[in-house]
């Protein structure tokens, strides 16, 4: 078989679990999931279940241990005495279990005793070698029929009895769906493919003809010849469950016939406008989401247009289009979850951080009475408008907490930081005099707006620490950063002129109408490690904070200032109007590693920073400029009258690593940049352009006015790993974005569209005005 030429079938199965209130995925933009490039992959199908609530046992540890255990390669048992004989390989997620037969795979949705689904424990999650199985003995004595399966209890030997004996159950049933290939080749090889390391052993009760050792597991099992010319291939990737189905040269995707049967009372199947597959079970859906086909020819991928098309009422095939064989492909990305997050009023994303489990916290601003609360630290809301935190867990259906923040004035919520334990620190302004704090450094407000700088514990329910931070003027808190130690770093600016200060880099306001500040306040909150004004005799913003390692503090902004204080400067005069800064504060924050500006002749404004771990400082913002600084760029020359910018500086500040516009013929602005460990750097923002540069995108045009968009440069600066529009026919703006470990970027922002691209979500529809939105996209 010429591999090099053979058809890869592609379709996607989301389950998204909802007290089997599975939500049908609507998402038009969700994109392909392949394989990893050495397995020169096609049809990858994913069934992925989101749970609706947290476990009852530890809040805090459990979803990391989860997440380390999903990055493990999905294990295939291969059945040796412990299930049914009818079954060939294992399989089990996170609410779900997966048993292959000769032909078909039975897909049963867990249920706990009250009807609702059950989340997979710790127990239910076993580490490749594990020595014993805990949920053998466990469930066995749950009376679990499905549990029986896993202790090897089972009697019948026909595969239909698993069905059986699973749906009539009365107590813990779960939900079942089959797939069955009809007109298969009989006689197909099942084989388990690529051996995972460690065995499981089934010590079940005292008798040692019914224990099961030396169990192997695989990370792919392969029906080869299921049908003539075709094999079908089971695997999985981080936790979800995929298949492919491989055509030889020669042979026609057209002889797959699927059957799917399990739905309630025998509905029908059904294809909706995003050409995903909906099959309705009791209480809720399943989507498979559109087939994605491509053909591997050497090196390359070229992506077929494929859909699917129903054969009878319970029963698909999938119909493909001609290709084009010049046409080189890549991957896509994928959105994992988006939904709208609000209430009847408006409501404001602005700022987004991730921790080490792929948790999503988001802060913002809401006018909404009924914004959606949490286990909350604030139920309700206290003035026009107060600020919010919120938590989503990763796979974005479920809130582990979400709370009003403010007093009886009006409370702005601009940035947000996590560090390791879970702790969110989030900053904004408020000119409340009741803003709810707990062992402040600064008790009162002390006039106007002033800044405040809050830390919640994991639960959301508690504030370790909550202050103002401000003079008699104005005080705005805008950028925040938290180091390893809970050092809270923050930016902004003010107008006063006795902004609180401590070891100042500069003690005294410069002048204009506003200095920036950075302040850096220990774990507790009631100590200021240092505060200083940073500006000039203009007009000095501080918008974007970042802290590296050591503990020195990256920040970006603007001014118009000719004086701005500047030290190793890459660009040592003002350009324009206003320009970009950048300046790099050592941890005693006294000292100026660097400071330079950053822009052209026209205005130029720094409004999201971010540091790698070489201390390369990624900057982004706006230009009006047609002769801002480039270096190596993606896109050399402004494409219109606003773009936004992407650039890089390595730790000395003196020398652009890239430097790049990015933008269309419309007016565009980046508010948000993360960089990964590998020096990818993701940005968000919005744009009015019909042209914004996109590359592999989850949604390849704009649908109307302003859309957010989201885009991921390599460590060049000179490619775009992907770059995508992402919004309705409304008005949508991106705002803030963090990345986890793995790649996946977290945005949010806020949109007034009711058609905004949602997916898995937590809330499917705009409930008024603007709603805020987070969203994840994996590569």
């Amino acid at each position: 078989m010429k591999r090099h030429k053979e058809l890869w079938v592609m379709a996607l199965l989301l389950v998204s679990a909802v007290g089997f209130r599975a939500t049908s995925s609507s998402n038009p933009l969700a994109g392909p999931r392949l394989a990893e490039p050495a397995r020169a992959k096609v049809a990858p199908a994913a069934a992925r279940v989101n749970p609706s609530h947290r476990p009852a046992n530890d809040a805090t540890s459990k979803p990391r241990v989860l997440e380390a255990y999903g990055k493990l390669p999905m294990a295939f048992e291969a059945n040796r005495g412990q299930t049914d004989q009818g079954v060939k390989f294992i399989s089990r997620g996170s609410g779900y279990s997966v048993f292959l037969t000769a032909n078909e795979a039975v897909l049963a949705l867990h249920k706990s005793s009250n009807g609702k689904p059950q989340r997979a424990d710790l127990e239910r999650i076993k580490p490749q070698g594990m020595k014993d199985e805990p949920w053998a003995q466990q469930d066995a004595k749950s009376g679990n029929p499905a549990a029986s399966l896993f202790a090897g209890r089972a009697a019948a030997a026909k595969p239909e009895s698993i069905t059986k004996r699973l749906s009539e159950s009365e107590l813990s049933a779960p939900a079942v769906l089959r797939m069955k290939l009809m007109g298969a080749k009989s006689g197909a090889r099942v084989i388990g493919q690529k051996q995972l390391p460690g065995k499981s052993n089934y010590f079940i009760g005292n008798d040692p003809k019914k224990w099961h050792t030396q169990v192997p597991a695989y990370a792919e099992v392969r029906y080869q010849g299921a049908y003539p010319g075709i094999d079908l291939v089971y695997y999985g990737h981080q936790g979800q469950l995929e298949y492919d189905f491989v055509v030889a040269p020669g042979f026609s995707p057209k002889a797959i016939t699927l059957e799917i049967a399990g739905t309630a009372h025998g509905a029908p199947l059904r294809i909706d406008r995003q050409g995903d597959l909906v099959a309705t079970l009791d209480g809720g859906q399943i989507s498979f989401h559109k087939p994605v086909v491509y053909q591997p020819t050497g090196a390359e991928r070229m992506y077929v247009d494929g859909w699917y098309v129903l054969k009878g009422e319970h029963e698909v095939g999938f119909e493909i289009a001609a290709y084009d064989p010049t046409k080189a492909l890549v991957i896509d990305p994928t959105l994992i979850y988006s939904t709208y997050l609000g209430g009847t009023r408006d409501d404001y994303g602005v700022g987004i951080a991730v921790d080490s489990a792929g948790n999503a916290y988001v802060t913002g601003f809401t006018g909404s009475m009924n914004f959606p609360t949490s286990n909350p630290l604030q139920s309700t809301i206290h003035g026009g408008y107060d600020a919010f935190v919120a938590a989503l867990d990763p796979t974005g259906a479920t809130l582990l907490y979400s709370t009003y923040l403010g007093g009886t004035g009006t409370d702005y919520c601009f940035g947000i930081a996590v560090d390791s334990a879970g702790n969110a620190y989030v900053t904004g302004y408020t000119n409340s005099t009741d803003f709810p704090t707990s062992n402040p450094l600064q008790p009162t407000n002390h006039g106007g707006y002033d800044a405040f700088v809050a830390a919640l514990d994991p639960t959301g329910a508690t504030l370790l620490y909550s202050t103002y931070l401000g003079g008699t003027g104005d005080d705005y808190g805008y950028g925040i950063a938290v180091d390893s130690t809970g050092n809270a770093y923050v930016t902004g600016f003010t107008t006063s002129w006795n902004f609180p200060t401590s070891n100042p880099l500069q003690p005294t306001n410069h002048g204009g109408f506003f200095d920036a500040f950075v302040a850096a306040l220990d774990p507790t909150g009631a100590t200021l490690l240092y505060s200083t004004y940073l500006g000039g005799t203009g007009y000095d913003v501080g918008r974007g904070i970042a802290v590296d390692s050591a503990g020195n503090a990256y920040v970006t902004g603007a001014t118009d200032s000719t004086n701005f204080p500047t030290s190793n400067p890459l660009q040592p005069t003002i350009h324009g109007g206003l320009d970009a800064f950048v300046a790099a504060l050592d941890p005693t924050g006294a000292t100026l590693l660097y400071s330079t500006y950053l822009g052209g002749t026209s205005d130029d404004y720094g409004l999201g920073i971010a540091v790698d771990s070489a201390d390369n400082a990624y900057v982004t913002g706006y230009t009006d400029s047609t002769n801002f600084p480039t270096s190596n760029p993606l896109q050399p020359t402004n494409h219109g009258g606003r773009n936004a910018f992407v650039a890089a500086l390595d730790p000395t500040g003196a020398t652009l690593l890239y430097s790049t516009y990015l933008g269309g013929t419309g007016t565009g602005y980046c508010f948000g940049i993360a960089v990964d460990s590998a020096g990818n750097a993701y940005v968000t923002g919005f744009t009015g352009s019909t042209n914004f540069p996109t590359s592999n995108p989850v949604q390849p045009t704009n649908h109307g006015g302003d859309d957010a968009f989201v885009a991921a440069l390599d460590p060049t600066g000179a490619t775009l790993l992907y770059s995508t529009y992402l919004g309705g026919t409304g008005t949508d703006f991106g705002q803030g974005i963090a990345v986890d470990s793995a790649g996946n970027a977290y945005v949010t922002g806020y949109t007034n569209s009711t058609n905004f691209p949602t997916s898995n979500p937590l809330q499917p529809t705009n409930h008024g005005g603007y709603d805020a939105f987070v969203a994840k996209i994996t590569p």
